[in-house]
């Protein structure tokens, strides 16, 4: 089975997210906007009993997870993909390092940058012009996390959560 480890950002920020996901992204049906702390990987349910008990001693470890979306950006040219850019602070970086460490299953596809996706699977000129337009539209929202997420893919490609960890230490 395919699962993954996410963040979710406030209903706020969630819902800022989807009024141009409904427009732009075709996942938009099937996971809620996320940031990704590991990429997807496929395991036993063998293997996740172990994941889930390093979640566990990470989340009592580390504290609520501060960010911000600062601007708009693009994948370009690797993909059309268009995202709220949350600014990597030493706090989410180590995070997601020692989940990297931790969660050794599957190979992070991507180098690491923290962000929310809300334009996905466009043409070059679609791109383009999408992109000029969100850019001068701009974002700029402050949010804490306080949980991260255990979630599993479905048949129908659509993601839930498998378990849910609150972030209750101090790093």
């Amino acid at each position: 089975m395919k699962y993954g480890i996410v963040a979710f950002p406030s209903k706020k920020l969630q819902d800022l997210a989807n009024t141009y996901r409904k427009r732009y992204d075709p996942h938009y049906a099937k996971i809620t906007p996320h940031i990704t702390l590991k990429d997807s990987f496929d395991a036993t349910e063998e293997d996740i009993q172990s994941v889930v008990k390093q979640l566990d001693g990470l989340a009592a470890k580390y504290a609520p997870l501060n960010i911000h979306a600062l601007r708009i950006s693009s994948f370009f040219p690797t993909t059309n993909a268009i995202y709220f850019r949350i600014e990597p602070t030493e706090q989410l970086t180590t995070f997601h390092q020692v989940l990297e460490e931790k969660v050794p299953f599957g190979e992070s596809k991507h180098v690491f940058v923290p962000h929310i996706t809300i334009a996905q699977k466009m043409t070059d000129s679609e791109h383009d012009d999408i992109f000029g337009q969100l850019r001068m539209t701009g974002v700029d929202e402050k949010d804490t996390i306080d949980r991260i997420h255990l979630l599993y893919q479905l048949e129908d490609g659509s993601w839930t959560t498998y378990e849910t960890f609150r972030l209750t230490g101090a790093e």
